[in-house]
């Protein structure tokens, strides 16, 4: 499933004042097993076009083999499309100080910048389960008073936010309700190696559903 090439274009021009680059499209069948939605692009992968490509990619996946899904029955999305980034500095080995441009969070007017996209794809592919990918998916998901350090590895069906219109600047509810299972985004194990094991048991609870997800007492 792919959106619109007219609403890409509106995203790439809502988001054009803001100091990112690239434009990577969300990507996986219209009938997935669950939609990840996870922050944004990275450098890999605005090179590629493939999310989840680069190293917190390589984490994903194995998170994902754990749960018992594979990258060809998830879709693949995030709230932000573009790579968010801010300059830095970086030495060379010959010792050399170089300017580099280093990922960032993206701020809450990119994040509105592609709502019209994600809305998108929540409306249209059709899958039982969101599975958000850290704060910044859980918050644009569920509203900025969720944490992901309190909800995570929990299923809970509610509305999610979407804009009023296109042109909105503001947030509504969807009428329909959505089944959601926050857990971690996969690169916070680079700076925390502490929440791999929280990560684990998320995965394992996400198994227990998908083997069954008939099983009402798993939620």
């Amino acid at each position: 499933m792919q959106i619109p090439g007219w609403l890409a274009e509106l995203g790439k021009k809502r988001i054009d004042p803001y100091p990112v680059e690239g434009f990577v499209y969300g990507m996986g069948p219209e009938k997935p097993k669950l939609m990840l939605v996870g922050e944004a692009p990275g450098e890999t992968e605005i090179h590629n076009g493939i999310p989840f490509s680069g190293r917190a990619g390589e984490e994903l996946m194995k998170f994902l083999e754990r749960a018992g899904v594979s990258r060809g029955e998830v879709y693949i999305t995030s709230a932000v499309r573009s790579r968010p980034y801010k300059w830095g500095e970086k030495r060379t080995r010959a010792g050399e100080m170089v300017k580099r441009k280093y990922n960032r969070a993206p701020t809450s007017r990119e994040i509105l910048a592609h709502a019209p996209l994600l809305d998108y794809e929540i409306e249209h592919v059709d899958t039982p389960l969101i599975v958000a990918l850290g704060n910044i998916g859980l918050k644009r998901l569920c509203g900025p008073d969720m944490k992901i350090t309190e909800v995570h590895g929990r299923f809970f069906r509610q509305p999610v936010r979407r804009l009023k219109d296109i042109e909105s600047s503001e947030y509504e509810w969807t009428e329909k309700e959505y089944l959601i299972f926050p857990t971690f985004h996969p690169a916070s194990i680079f700076y925390n190696r502490q929440l791999l094991e929280l990560i684990h048991d998320d995965m394992d609870e996400l198994r227990r559903y998908l083997e069954n997800p008939n099983d009402t007492s798993v939620l």
